[in-house]
């Protein structure tokens, strides 16, 4: 085609996805090709905004290595990372509700015992926590992994410093034959996300604050069981209504309970939907969404 202009491009765009073997993959790239055309019309894109945007991407791919992944950050502050969630995981009245990943999850945590010190020297004040693993009717499920990751008194992830002898204040353990789990860490505090990178231009330029209110993260996979990726936050924390990354639900609010010796403990149970359940009314709508507009995560 020649002598596109404004009005004409979009469909010659689509068009050129019409023999895409995949129908999934000529669905998306359609619907992402009609989006930002329309988005670009609709704000009368100019040139010089467009560069800034490719140079705003550029930096953000710089920005990533194997500890740090700043286009999950992005997305997280846009909303787009918890609509995905809750787009795909809608799960039965009772089921612990999932909330987005975040971005410093890092495979191969170590291997603990129930009961173990996972903080490794971290700072911050003892934390004991404990609960069960269980199903949506109440049975305790055993063999569970749970992988679990905090930040330290500072804020901060094992992963952001750059010389630590071991991992700390994350592990991996598995819930015993009547469900439960136990491990000390240190009590979890609110922090601001990462600000030194294009996520941080982008809070700064909008009048956005960048904080998170105090939360644990807990990965768990169970046999027969859909995984579940999620926080636990602290009731009392200030940003509960104002998280960075819009991923509180009333649901995941816990107690850090001041204990007389010191330290704090929370006591929280995980509870997990059957794989091939039926779903919530809720959730048959978001699959109807998610045909929609489904991503990768």
């Amino acid at each position: 085609m020649r002598n596109l202009n404004q009005h004409t491009i979009t469909e010659a765009v689509i068009e050129r996805f019409a023999d895409t073997p995949s129908p999934r993959l000529k669905r998306i790239l359609t619907h992402l090709v009609k989006h930002m055309h329309d988005f670009a019309r609709e704000v009368e894109l100019t040139e010089d905004e467009w560069m800034q945007g490719i140079e705003f991407l550029t930096r953000t791919g710089q920005k990533c290595d194997g500890n740090r992944q700043e286009f999950i950050l992005l997305s997280d502050t846009l909303g787009l990372s918890m609509l995905t969630v809750a787009m795909n995981h809608d799960k039965p009245e009772g089921c612990t509700e999932a909330t987005v990943f975040g971005p410093f999850h890092v495979d191969g945590a170590p291997h603990y015992e129930n009961g173990a010190d996972i903080a490794n020297g971290a700072k911050g004040e003892l934390c004991e926590v404990s609960g069960m693993v269980r199903g949506i009717d109440g049975e305790p499920i055993a063999g569970a992994v749970l992988d679990v990751w905090q930040a330290d008194a500072t804020g901060h992830y094992d992963v952001q410093y750059e010389a630590l002898a071991q991992p700390q204040n994350r592990g991996v353990l598995v819930s015993g034959p009547d469900g439960r789990f136990n491990f000390r860490t240190v009590a979890a505090v609110a922090y601001p996300i990462p600000v030194d990178g294009p996520v941080g231009d982008m809070l700064r330029a909008t009048a956005r604050h960048p904080w998170r209110p105090a939360h644990l993260h807990f990965m768990v996979r169970a046999e027969g069981y859909e995984t579940l990726v999620t926080h636990v936050f602290r009731r009392d924390d200030p940003y509960l209504d104002s998280d960075a990354v819009f991923g509180v639900r009333e649901s995941l609010l816990g107690d850090w309970v001041p204990q007389a010796g010191g330290g704090y403990a929370l006591e929280f149970d995980l509870v997990l939907n059957p794989k091939g359940s039926k779903r919530s009314v809720g959730s048959a709508h978001a699959t109807r969404g998610l045909m929609r507009s489904e991503s990768i995560s």
